[in-house]
């Protein structure tokens, strides 16, 4: 059975830190993409922080995003195991 994902929990103004974006783009890109939402307390929300990367990099690239989170967890698997089987 295959090892579930990482989940990295971060909050928005971090996130957009770590990405070099204004918080309202990510704000609007996690919204728009359906972005893994791990906990909300108050009005702090927490990301899951490879959800959100990988839509970043695929907006970064051209490429289409996949519609659901699941689907980006697929997406980075695939990624990881191509990478892994290039690299001896």
């Amino acid at each position: 059975m295959p090892e579930p994902p990482r989940r990295e929990p971060i909050t928005i103004p971090v996130a957009a830190t770590k990405l070099g974006r204004p918080e309202p783009t990510l704000r609007v890109l996690a919204s728009r993409h359906n972005a893994r939402k791990l906990r909300k307390v108050g009005k702090t929300a927490w990301y899951d922080w490879h959800d959100l990367k990988t839509i970043v990099r695929q907006l970064d690239l051209g490429l289409p995003v996949p519609k659901t989170p699941d689907e980006r967890d697929q997406l980075r698997e695939q990624l990881h195991a191509e990478r892994s089987a290039a690299c001896p």
